[in-house]
């Protein structure tokens, strides 16, 4: 287990320290990255399924009707999470796309109450209002609302219910999402380029190596974690759930100077706040053999 909780730490980590990478791109459109993000990470992915051998059972499970359609939602989804997390952070809003991935959990548990018909336990929803308290808070504190982290957390939200639905596992699933939207991308992008107003060999040798190094940094996090998850009890994995968002924040803070003064660290603590009961609550539950699966939360 100790292997898997260190392979979830890195994954994480990773996922972390995007906005370091997204920011080295800041002279590429975000649309632009997302199409070869998109277009990269099918490609690494696809070749990793033939490398490892998997490709054959990929396709029997992957090439369904359920599968494609379940996958074309999850994908279209997943599509604009990259797109908002990426203007986001090349907009100088590095803080404002933690919090949506601090709350997304939360956010998480209550789709699961609207649409599976869960129950939340009473600190589950003393954590969920709380929490809700803060977001109305830095809605005063911003003059608006914090609709960048909220879309995050909501398409994000409505994508792991998308996925929680699905047949297949992470690494399949996202090889068959991007796999969905692959053809759209390979059009935009050379539409782009047709009409001159492309970014790839035409910002320079470094700008190329980073948008082919799209897929493989989206690849290599996920292989981690997809490694974690079959080791790891899941009370774990939702606690090292935070350490992205947490390592996100401080770099906006620290690396780029983004603005948090004393109010945004009032409606920060009050959603830090929620999410130390949600994860202790979350944490003891998962931990007591008494407990049915099906009231395991998201977290």
């Amino acid at each position: 287990m100790k292997k898997g909780i260190w392979s979830g730490v890195a994954a994480y980590a990773m996922w972390g320290l995007f906005p370091i990478y997204w920011k080295m791109l800041h002279v590429v459109p975000a649309l632009q990255v997302i199409g070869h993000r998109i277009g990269w990470s099918c490609l690494w992915l696809t070749a990793y399924l033939m490398l490892t051998g998997q490709w054959k059972q990929f396709r029997t499970v992957a090439f369904t009707g359920k599968s494609i359609a379940t996958y074309s939602i999850a994908a279209v989804l997943l599509t604009f999470n990259w797109l908002t997390y990426v203007w986001g952070v090349n907009a100088g809003f590095i803080v404002e796309t933690s919090l949506g991935y601090f709350i997304n959990p939360l956010l998480s548990v209550l789709l699961g109450v609207l649409f599976l018909k869960e129950k939340l336990r009473r600190f589950q929803w003393v954590a969920v209002t709380i929490a809700t308290i803060g977001v109305g808070y830095l809605t005063l504190v911003y003059g608006r609302l914090p609709w960048i982290a909220l879309v995050l957390a909501f398409t994000f939200g409505f994508y792991g219910f998308a996925k929680k639905l699905s047949p297949l596992g992470s690494l399949f699933g996202l090889t068959l999402e991007t796999g969905i939207v692959f053809p759209v991308a390979v059009v935009y992008l050379s539409f782009m380029d047709v009409n001159g107003s492309g970014a790839f060999m035409h910002e320079g040798p470094l700008i190329d190596v980073l948008l082919i190094g799209a897929g493989v940094v989206t690849t290599i996090p996920l292989l981690l974690f997809a490694s974690s998850a079959k080791q790891v009890p899941l009370s774990i994995v939702g606690l090292l759930q935070y350490i992205a968002p947490t390592i996100q924040f401080l770099i906006g803070v620290f690396v780029y100077g983004e603005e948090f003064d004393q109010a945004h660290f009032i409606g920060f603590s009050i959603v830090w706040a929620a999410l130390i009961l949600f994860a202790i609550e979350s944490y003891h539950h998962h931990r007591a053999p008494a407990q049915p699966i099906g009231e395991l939360g998201e977290g």
